[in-house]
C-alpha cells in the first residue's frame, strides 16, 4: 500500500499558468484524508514551493532545489526548520558563475534560501513565476558568496541552446558537480549526487516508510532519479521520453489531469494493488 507520494510541481501538477486544476486538487484532498502523505519534489526554492503546498493542505516536508534542501512546512507565518541540506561548494559556484559570465549566459544564483539574478533580462514577473519571489539583481554574483552559502547555479536560455550549454557544463565540471535540465529553458549546476531520488529516499527513511510504499510522479529529466527510486514511478503523458522509459506507468498528460488519474489508479480505487511495483 502506498504511504508516501512525491509529485513534481511544474509540468506535473501545473502548467505555466501555475494553476492546479480542481480535479487534481480534489484527488489530492481525498488522498490526504486517507492518511497518505504527499510531498512536492521540485527544483524551486522553498519559498516558491510552500504556498502551493499550503493551498493543497499538505503537511509533509518539501523537497526543493532538486533535492538539496528538505524543509518542514510549519505554517505560512512560521515555517519549520531545514531538515536536510547539501550546498554547492563555494569554489564550484564561483566556477559556474565565471563560466556563465564568459559565455554571456543569463545566470541565476540560489544561496541561503534567496534568489540572485546577474541582470534582469526579462520582466520581473517571469522570475517570480518560474524561479521564486523577491529576486535580487546582483551584477557581481560572486560577491554574494562572501556572505551566503550557494545551493545551485541556474542558467536561462532558449530551448534550442540548452543541450549545448549542458554539454559545456558537463565537460567543465566532470564528476565535481551534477548538471541537470529542469525545464525547457533551464540548465542547472547542483552539488554532486544531489537529486530528487536521493532526497526522496532520505525523506522516506526519516518518516519510516519503505521504498516499495513510495510513489513518485514527474515529467522532466530532473525527475528520472525519483521515478526510478520509488516503488512505483510514473511519468506524465507530457513527459520527456527518458522519464517515460524508466516509469512503471505513463499517466495522462497535465492537460488531462494526469496527476488525478495517478491517485485514482494507485490509491483512491481498489485497483491500487495493481502489481506494477518494481522488483
Amino acid at each position: 500500500m502506498i504511504q508516501l507520494v512525491a509529485f513534481d510541481l511544474d509540468g506535473t501538477l501545473m502548467g505555466a499558468d501555475l494553476v492546479i486544476s480542481p480535479k487534481v486538487r480534489n484527488a489530492i484532498t481525498r488522498t490526504v484524508q486517507r492518511g497518505v502523505l504527499i510531498t512536492l519534489a521540485t527544483g524551486r526554492m522553498f519559498t516558491a514551493t510552500a504556498p502551493f503546498a499550503h493551498s493543497l493542505g499538505l503537511h509533509t516536508p518539501l523537497i526543493c532545489y532538486q533535492g538539496g534542501w528538505i524543509q518542514g512546512l510549519g505554517t505560512e507565518a512560521s515555517p519549520s526548520e531545514v531538515l536536510h541540506r547539501i550546498t554547492l561548494p563555494d569554489a564550484l559556484a564561483r566556477e559556474a558563475i565565471a563560466l556563465g559570465h564568459a559565455m554571456g549566459w543569463h545566470t541565476i544564483l540560489y544561496a541561503d534560501g534567496k534568489l540572485f539574478v546577474d541582470k534582469l533580462r526579462r520582466p520581473l514577473s517571469y522570475y517570480e513565476t518560474f524561479l521564486g519571489p523577491d529576486p535580487g539583481e546582483a551584477p557581481d554574483l560572486a560577491a554574494v558568496l562572501l556572505t551566503h552559502q550557494p545551493d545551485k547555479v541556474l542558467f536561462i536560455a532558449e530551448p534550442e541552446l540548452i543541450p549545448a550549454m549542458g554539454n559545456a557544463l558537463s565537460g567543465h565540471f566532470g564528476v565535481a558537480a551534477d548538471v541537470v535540465q529542469s525545464h525547457a529553458n533551464f540548465i542547472e549546476v547542483v552539488p554532486r549526487h544531489v537529486n530528487k531520488g536521493q532526497a526522496l529516499a532520505w525523506l522516506a527513511g526519516s518518516l519510516g516508510i519503505r521504498q516499495e510504499a513510495v510513489l513518485a510522479v514527474g515529467d522532466q529529466q530532473n525527475d528520472l532519479t525519483m521515478i526510478q527510486w520509488a516503488g512505483i514511478g510514473v511519468a506524465m503523458g507530457n513527459a520527456v521520453p527518458a522519464a517515460k522509459a524508466v516509469s512503471n506507468w505513463i499517466a495522462p498528460s497535465l492537460q488531462e489531469d494526469g496527476a488525478a488519474a495517478v491517485l485514482e489508479r494507485y490509491i483512491l480505487t481498489s485497483s491500487n494493488e495493481s502489481g506494477e511495483r518494481k522488483t
